[in-house]
């Protein structure tokens, strides 16, 4: 999973991105509402962390740009605590949900996971499927109630898997929500992990769908 920072305060934007990255999700980071905006017209992510007080272009013009254009991006903005209209302008700009400043970074954790969620149709933070279960609160895997240890990289791509099970997902789509965009980008690898997480879980799971990518989704027997 995907996760862009649009903060302005270079300690803030660090201490939420070491949080989420802790958490298993792949980070970028913008520090002005131009670049912010650009990021997320361009690139694909899961979920926006949006600061409403931005400099070269404020928060809720960027997001309304963003909804202008038809990006449907989950979208939690950071306000004031003080500024009740600020929260107001934000959810009428199209945001999905807010955190008042000062606030601690286990709600925000919290909130992502939840934006996320209902974006993919799931409203428990356990997805299961057949004997797989991916707990997005602590970001583990088991299969049969038996810890799967998988690498970083491993994890983003099952979680993905999970998130969006029973629909194809391309490599190239993998590829764009497992790295950030520096990232020297590899569609290749994916068959790499794809094959150490079929070794690794021990159960048919992972459908190859030849020319389109990958879909992950419960056995025929399964309850």
């Amino acid at each position: 999973m995907r996760i862009l920072i649009v903060e302005d305060d270079i300690n803030l934007n660090r201490q939420l991105a070491d949080a989420l990255k802790e958490a298993g999700y792949v980070v970028d980071t913008a520090f002005d509402g131009e670049e912010g905006h650009f990021l997320g017209d361009t690139e694909p992510y899961d979920a926006i962390i949006l600061d409403i007080g931005l400099p070269e272009m404020d928060g809720i013009t960027v997001l309304e740009k963003w909804r202008g254009a038809g990006r449907a991006t989950p979208v939690l903005i950071l306000t004031a605590r003080d500024r009740w209209s600020d929260k107001v302008a934000g959810i009428d700009a199209g945001a999905d949900d807010y955190v008042a400043k000062p606030f601690h970074v286990e709600e925000v954790l919290a909130r992502i996971r939840a934006l996320i969620r209902r974006a993919a149709g799931h409203a428990s933070s356990e997805i299961i499927c057949g004997p797989v279960r991916l707990d997005t609160k602590s970001s583990k895997a088991t299969v049969n109630g038996k810890p799967l240890k998988l690498t970083s990289h491993e994890y983003r791509l099952l979680a993905y898997l999970m998130h969006h099970k029973g629909e194809v997902v391309s490599r190239t789509e993998l590829v764009e929500h497992m790295y950030d965009q520096d990232f020297d980008r590899d569609s290749n690898t994916i068959e790499v992990f794809v094959g150490r997480l079929r070794k690794k879980m021990g159960v048919d799971l992972i459908e190859t769908v030849r020319g389109l990518g990958y879909r992950i989704q419960a056995p025929t027997n399964a309850n």
